[in-house]
């Protein structure tokens, strides 16, 4: 696998010293590397992402690689006024060999990252201290493991005016872990960039994938996705940790009620129509889409997924990687794909008309499709699909379903206590809970017993994992009736007071009722359903 990752980068060095006009000099043939002691300090090395690769008399043979300023050669021709410099491009992974050559690595104590609220605690200053210390390699792989040790979601690395900040998003909530000098957030951003094949000096904020072995497991493999933006103070990354164990991808593990479960097992029982799956980013509708997948998965029927990234490899199912960084689209792969005879379709994401339009008709001629789509609600979800696809009186023939969620964190069993609420949270779920539907009993809330959370040792926020919180909006023929309307005559809360009225249970109602059965903090779900 690693040389595969290393003549891939070196085929890409050798064509960018082409479009340079550079030699091209290949470091992965070396059987031993020269070293040249006093010519360029460890420090100018660092600067200038540069080498000395050979001497000979009053000729130097340098070393430079994709990342080195355009000011490093006008210091070294000043410095080295006397002698002939010839440049070659050589590759990030070759750069890097020569300097553990130059600043062997020091042996680091790795040490377990714990998560604290307080943000200037021993541990964080521990953990900068060790990434101080280390190379680009071994920063990246440590960050990784850590991550997935504590079941991070993601890596936020965040250019400041002085330092770089980085911070893991646990359990949905950001917590700070360490930070960086920009001298050595350049060296991690260098190592990131090489191995995800992203431009670290794109004006286009560039994407990235990783699969990633850490060196304490080789055999454990982490997918990554690398999205890069410029800011003001620098090129900032997050790096998404796709770490779900694919057993977990249960319908019976998403935190649904019986009612939910069995609303959306009926629907997706059925041959053909498109259930969506909506909410922000990190609120877990691609778990829920792949989690119904893994329910559907039989050898009799064909199943095809067209994703961006590919998330996780599911035995049993076709699954189509579509590079939308690349003028590839899910509409054009979609098109492709029908032609295959699939039972059951998944796309990653609707994102725009022709999407929209192929992935309704598709539904509409016996196939089962499944996607995720950007909205608040699931009724602001089908408000702004009709936009999109237009004024189709077979719109509602072909939507089965929509599926809101957010996630919201668990209770820690062991440490949680009971507790008050005070009154005006209180006053906030009676308003909220009274209009459930007739089929839902309503909880006595005066006589309710609510937890909150409470830190400890294992727990050190007092939460314990996530759960899902949904409102799902199945199609009645109140809606299917209300949906042929003109878009002129039809508003969001049209269609959400009408999924009321069919039993539909919000995502905040969802949300009190799991604070009112202990599995969350009324004050956690409010924060998160607001």
């Amino acid at each position: 696998m690693q040389d595969k990752v290393r003549q891939k980068e070196e085929s890409n060095t050798r064509r960018q010293a082409d479009l340079l006009g550079l030699r091209y000099f290949d470091t992965s043939n070396l059987k031993q590397h020269p070293i040249f002691q006093g010519m360029l300090s460890t420090d100018q090395m660092y600067k200038f992402n540069a080498v000395i690769l050979s001497e000979n008399g009053s000729s130097l043979i340098v070393g430079l690689t994709h990342n080195t300023p355009k000011s490093a050669t006008t210091e070294m021709e000043q410095q080295f006024e006397n002698r002939s410099l010839n440049y070659v491009l050589i590759s990030d992974a070759g750069y890097k060999e020569f300097m553990k050559l130059y600043d062997p690595p020091k042996e680091p104590d790795y040490q377990d990252i714990k998560l604290s609220s307080d943000s200037s605690s021993l541990t964080h200053q521990n953990v900068s201290d060790t990434l101080a210390e280390v190379h680009a390699d071994d920063m990246f792989d440590y960050l990784l493991t850590q991550a997935k040790h504590q079941n991070a979601s993601d890596i936020h690395l965040e250019n400041g005016s002085d330092k770089v900040r980085i911070r893991f998003r646990v359990d949905g909530v950001l917590h700070e872990i360490a930070s960086l000098d920009f001298e050595k957030f350049r060296q991690l951003m260098s190592t990131i960039a090489t191995q995800g094949d992203v431009s670290t000096s794109s004006p286009d904020p560039p994407v990235g994938h990783i699969k990633h072995h850490p060196k304490a497991n080789p055999e454990q493999e982490l997918n990554i996705r690398i999205e890069t933006i410029p800011t003001l103070h620098g090129q900032d990354a997050v790096l998404r940790v796709f770490n779900l164990d694919q057993k977990l991808l249960n319908l019976d593990n998403l935190g649904l009620s019986e009612p939910q479960a069995a609303a959306i097992k009926e629907v997706v029982a059925k041959p053909s129509g498109l259930v969506l799956a909506v909410g922000p980013t990190g609120s877990g509708k691609t778990t829920t889409l792949y989690s119904i997948l893994n329910a559907l998965n039989e050898s009799s029927r064909k199943i095809v997924t067209l994703e961006d990234p590919i998330e996780y490899s599911l035995p049993g199912l076709v699954q189509i990687a579509v590079e939308t960084s690349n003028s590839d689209s899910f509409a054009q792969k979609l098109k492709a794909v029908l032609r295959f005879d699939p039972d059951i379709l998944m796309i990653g994401e609707i994102r725009d008309i022709d999407t929209a339009r192929t992935a309704l008709q598709a539904a509409l001629s016996g196939h089962l499709v499944l996607s995720t789509f950007h909205a608040n609600d699931a009724a602001s979800a089908l408000s702004r699909m009709m936009a999109m696809v237009g004024e189709n009186p077979l719109f509602s023939s072909a939507i089965r379903m929509v599926i809101a969620q957010r996630l919201v964190r668990r209770l820690d069993e062991e440490s949680k206590e009971s507790h008050q609420p005070e009154d005006h949270l209180l006053n906030h779920l009676r308003t909220n809970l009274e209009s459930l539907p007739e089929s839902i009993n309503k909880p006595n809330i005066d006589d309710a017993q609510f937890y909150q959370a409470v830190p400890s040792e294992r727990s050190p926020f007092g939460f314990s994992g996530q759960t899902a919180v949904v409102e799902i909006l199945k199609m009645t023929s109140g809606l299917s009736q209300l949906l042929r309307k003109s878009a002129n005559e039809l508003s969001t809360d049209d269609i959400h007071q009408q999924a009321l009225m069919d039993g539909m249970v919000t995502i905040k109602q969802n949300a009190m009722l799991k604070a009112l059965s202990g599995e969350t903090s009324l004050e956690e779900a409010i924060r998160v359903t607001g």
